[in-house]
């Protein structure tokens, strides 16, 4: 068997791995990065997308032997010292998300868009994110949580920049439209 070494989250690891592994299975069943999700097996779905050497993969596309000598990240190891990233956060504050099986993905793929795309349109992200899939949402809030990660991850944007749960995210006229006004404690 062949006999590889990987740096996956800032971590090395040397194993030997059958040739037909899928990078994927290494991922999760050898090393116990569980955060990549096996969704469609066919790289259809992009849930299982990480970072070979800070570009994003379908890791179901690429085989543990391929990655040897190679840096992976995972969406295990984008926090840092207990604190989300940015794109983490932003997926939080904005809901994109329903059941939470693309998120992963999804977050992989939008950072390697947003260091290709520092400011993108709501058009751009959409774009970028074609080779994702989400079965629950209607993405509306993924492109959200994306360009407000852009805002958050531009240079010389800072600590003051990034919300936080005691920080109210901007909120635009459809978000208004969608919740409903409370008064006086009684809805209206």
């Amino acid at each position: 068997m062949p006999r590889i070494t990987i740096n996956v989250d800032g971590t090395q690891y040397t194993d030997e791995v059958e040739p037909r592994t899928l990078l994927v299975q290494h991922l999760r069943e050898r090393l116990g990065k569980v955060g990549t999700v096996v969704g469609c097996d066919t790289s259809n779905c992009g849930a299982c997308t990480v970072h070979l050497d800070g570009h994003s993969v379908k890791s179901c596309s690429v085989l543990a032997v391929q990655a040897d000598g190679h840096d992976v990240t995972t969406i295990e190891g984008l926090a840092q010292d207990g604190k989300l990233h940015p794109l983490q956060q932003a997926f939080h504050d904005h809901h994109a998300l329903q059941c939470g099986f693309c998120t992963p993905g999804m977050i992989m793929q939008a950072l390697d868009l947003l260091a290709e795309v520092r400011d993108p349109d709501d058009q751009q992200i959409r774009e970028g994110m074609e080779g994702n899939l989400c079965r629950c949402t209607g993405y509306q809030n993924i492109v959200r949580a994306v360009s407000d990660a852009a805002q958050r991850m531009r240079p010389g944007a800072g600590p003051e920049v990034e919300h936080t749960e005691d920080t109210p995210v901007p909120r635009t006229p459809a978000d208004e439209q969608a919740q409903p006004k409370v008064t006086g404690g009684r809805q209206s």
